[in-house]
């Protein structure tokens, strides 16, 4: 199996186009034709990891974290990242990077494997993206439900939770034969499948001029975006909660504000520098946010209203790795995945 063919399928479930502007994901090193021996998964490809695959047989490493974020001008070893791409590419190991993309989407997504490991349920996107958009064809009759089963086929109308839904208008056409009917179709469905819509939609209909329109949605997708809230199965003390918080996500600390004194029933949640966030979970009523990389000012913006818990970044998504390996392990048998015994964490604790 290629290469290729792993990406295309961890794309179907991360878009590319899902990524934030300042992200880098996807393949960073390596030949996407060259056939997978096996693969090692991490949160951070570092030369510990790329020395790991090499002992493993792996000539594929996929990470959470891109490795190269920006424009390298030297390759020359004076930094880590410069050498572990010399050392990718001189062992001909690819290295992928699954960051962003992964981070934004709601099932198989970094947050909803925080909020498994909570044991949250109710789970929601904490704050949705606008990436939907709608198409509206006009058919005639005979055709409607060819074109209705080939739009379906791609995944349009499969948005926030509602399973391939196209909805059917008739009326009279004018630019067809006098007098004669003609039905409106229309169906929404996520933005990165734009041209599989539209190549389903003109390869259905074998009117050549066939008249559609695709438009942009302002409503969110409910299912894509950033961050997660839900709800414990029971509320608990702050305490109690804080306590599980430290065991479940082994993290060796817990930095967090001032104790309100209430139960936690409801939980927000983001992998990595969630500060970002801290509105949402408050204007959707969040007991507690569960994040990472918080700074000593920003604590203050708690200001009562919410309890920030900060368990550090490498613990907020080091469960990523196991999230991989369900993902890869599920859909592939033909070759090994690893998961990595490396620890990346570069904070360290006393």
């Amino acid at each position: 199996m290629k290469i290729k063919s792993l990406i295309s399928y961890l794309e179907t479930i991360a878009p590319p186009m899902y990524q934030e502007s300042y992200d880098n994901a996807g393949l960073i090193v390596g030949d996407a034709n060259a056939e997978i021996n096996g693969v090692m998964l991490c949160l951070d490809s570092t030369e510990g990891v790329l020395e790991e695959a090499m002992e493993k047989g792996c000539n594929l490493v996929i990470a959470h974290h891109p490795i190269v974020f920006k424009g390298l001008k030297r390759f020359n070893g004076s930094n880590y990242v410069e050498r572990v791409v010399i050392k990718a590419i001189k062992n001909d190991i690819a290295i992928y990077a699954i960051h962003t993309n992964l981070d934004n989407v709601y099932h198989q997504g970094v947050n909803a494997k925080i909020a498994e490991k909570l044991g949250l349920q109710n789970t929601r996107i904490l704050a949705p993206k606008k990436l939907l958009k709608k198409l509206t064809a006009y058919v005639h009759p005979n055709y409607v439900e060819v074109v209705r089963a080939a739009l379906a086929n791609t995944g349009a109308g499969s948005v926030n939770g509602l399973e391939q839904r196209s909805h059917v208008s008739v009326g009279v056409g004018h630019q067809r034969e006098k007098g004669s009917a003609e039905v409106k179709i229309e169906t929404l469905f996520p933005a990165d499948l734009q041209r599989r819509v539209e190549n389903a939609f003109l390869q259905s209909y074998p009117d050549g001029n066939a008249a559609y329109e695709i438009s942009t949605i302002e409503n969110a997708n409910t299912y894509l975006g950033s961050g997660m809230i839900g709800d414990l199965v029971e509320p608990i003390a702050e305490t109690v909660f804080l306590k599980n918080l430290k065991s479940a996500m082994k993290a060796g600390v817990v930095r967090h504000t001032k104790l309100r004194n209430k139960r936690v029933r409801k939980v927000a949640v983001c992998g990595g520098a969630g500060g970002f966030l801290l509105k949402h979970a408050i204007r959707q009523e969040a007991d507690v946010f569960v994040t990472a990389d918080y700074k000593y000012h920003e604590f203050f913006d708690a200001d009562g209203k919410i309890v920030i818990a900060d368990i550090g970044h490498y613990e907020s998504e080091q469960f990523t790795i196991d999230l991989l390996y369900e993902i890869i392990s599920e859909k592939f048998s033909i070759f090994a995945a690893h998961c990595t015994k490396v620890n990346t964490n570069p904070v360290k604790y006393l």
